[in-house]
């Protein structure tokens, strides 16, 4: 539990390193190579730890200097069902090892998987790509064991929707099938591409075509890369909302304008703003309150060049203090909007709908799910007892904190927010905010 004492704007500076969209996958990829890697810019969160020992039980040998993570995968070995259930329920990256360790080991299993509920990810279409690859799926009631008795081989493979996930499964597989593999509504993230990257240093041969397209064609061989981890563009639009609502100001040093141009015009639209320092060592990316109203805007999250669903959260704490009537529609994940019943109760203006409201039909319309916000501001936020339900949302608890009155006691915080945020804690009182942890007898 933290204790926050709100109404001070957050002023300073912090520094965002690697994405944790990246660097779990990247770390994954390790197992791939015949020699060891190294990965730079490797934030210190829960999400790495919890990878490290999945790596670990199936003998790779990690180790972390500083912010620089070497991995030597050239000892993999099979890891029994009661060690790999070590890490079941605290992460989804056991699904994303099965094609490494089928073309290393021939088997592999996965654990149940656990994540934030932020709505249905299943594995389904996961397995379903790795029995066209030419897995054999069995399940029993210690989860699910893969094996690969044939070897794999390239597929031809569209989704129905462009996964990360599903995206990351086939290029982590692809990679060393035989043959080519096609795959068709791919997602294309930067992180996605930054995992490319890392594969092609490796010696995988992959091309990105338009419309969504990749091609992989499958090699015999790779070897261990060195990288530089892109940096975390969620952590940097958190901390650039976090700036807009308590009217401060925070230079979000790491943070990139390229990644970021669809947040950016987002957030000048609604009355922030910003300016962008390119310099490769030291650069980043100002953001402030420039003491004019906020202005309301009508928004829907959507895959990459979209407005991406982990932005979504801490926007709408900045929305609560525009002037007039906000609408965010969320395309991505049905569920996404379980935090706003908290943010209810400090005093927002937040109602939910099942319609899709200001932008064109998605998915989830006429499927009953809560998926369109109207936001009515500016509200007047009050102190609360929070409780976090999952990672962006736990920070945009902790943003609706800091700008309302009084004191709110945000609990959750070591489960949810330290995965995704690296010494949050820190960079909060480093810009400024009063808070504590309660005092322990």
């Amino acid at each position: 539990m933290l204790i926050i004492h709100g109404g001070t704007p957050l002023e300073g500076e912090v520094t965002v390193r690697g994405a944790k969209n990246l660097v779990s996958k990247a770390m994954v990829a390790a197992l791939l190579g015949t020699s060891p890697s190294v990965l730079r810019s490797v934030p210190a969160i829960r999400d790495v730890e919890v990878v490290t020992g999945l790596l670990r039980v199936h003998g790779v040998d990690v180790e972390l200097d500083g912010d620089t993570l070497y991995m030597d995968p050239t000892s993999v070995e099979s890891a029994g069902v009661e060690e790999i259930n070590v890490h079941a329920g605290t992460s989804r990256i056991p699904i994303l090892l099965c094609g490494p360790l089928l073309h290393r080991l021939g088997r592999a299993f996965i654990p149940d998987l656990g994540g934030c509920n932020i709505g249905g990810r299943p594995i389904d279409f996961h397995l379903d790509a790795l029995r066209q690859f030419g897995a054999v799926v069995e399940k029993d009631a210690s989860g699910t064991h893969l094996s690969a008795p044939n070897g794999l081989h390239g597929i031809r493979y569209e989704l129905e929707y462009p996964s990360v996930g599903a995206t990351e499964q086939v290029l982590l597989t692809a990679v060393m099938a035989k043959g080519t593999t096609e795959l068709r509504n791919a997602a294309i993230e930067p992180e996605i591409v930054d995992l490319i990257c890392i594969l092609q240093k490796m010696g995988a041969i992959i091309k990105v075509h338009t419309n969504r397209v990749i091609e992989i064609v499958g090699v015999d061989e790779l070897k261990g890369y060195r990288h530089r981890a892109l940096p975390d563009r969620i952590e940097a639009a958190s901390w650039a909302s976090a700036a807009l609502a308590t009217e401060g100001s925070v230079f979000v040093r790491g943070a990139q304008q390229a990644d970021m141009m669809t947040f950016l015009n987002v957030f000048r639209s609604i009355g922030g703003a910003y300016e962008v320092d390119d310099d490769p060592v030291e650069g980043g990316i100002r953001f402030w309150h420039p003491g004019t109203p906020l202005k309301p805007v009508a928004l829907e999250t959507d895959v990459h060049p979209g407005l991406m669903t982990d932005w979504q959260q801490p926007i709408v704490v900045a929305l609560t203090q525009a002037d007039g009537l906000s609408i965010m529609h969320e395309t991505v994940y049905e569920n996404r909007f379980g935090y706003t019943s908290e943010l209810r109760r400090m005093g927002a203006n937040i109602e939910l709908y099942s319609d899709c409201l200001g932008g064109t039909p998605c998915r989830w319309g006429r499927r009953n799910y809560l998926h369109s916000a109207v936001i009515a501001g500016p509200s007047k936020l009050h102190a609360a007892d929070l409780q976090i339900p999952d990672l962006r949302a736990g920070f945009s608890h902790l943003i609706a904190a800091m700008a309302a009155e009084g004191t709110s006691r945000v609990y959750g915080v070591d489960r949810y927010i330290s995965r995704g945020y690296e010494n949050f804690e820190e960079k909060l009182l480093g810009l400024g905010a009063k808070i504590e942890r309660p005092v322990t007898k």
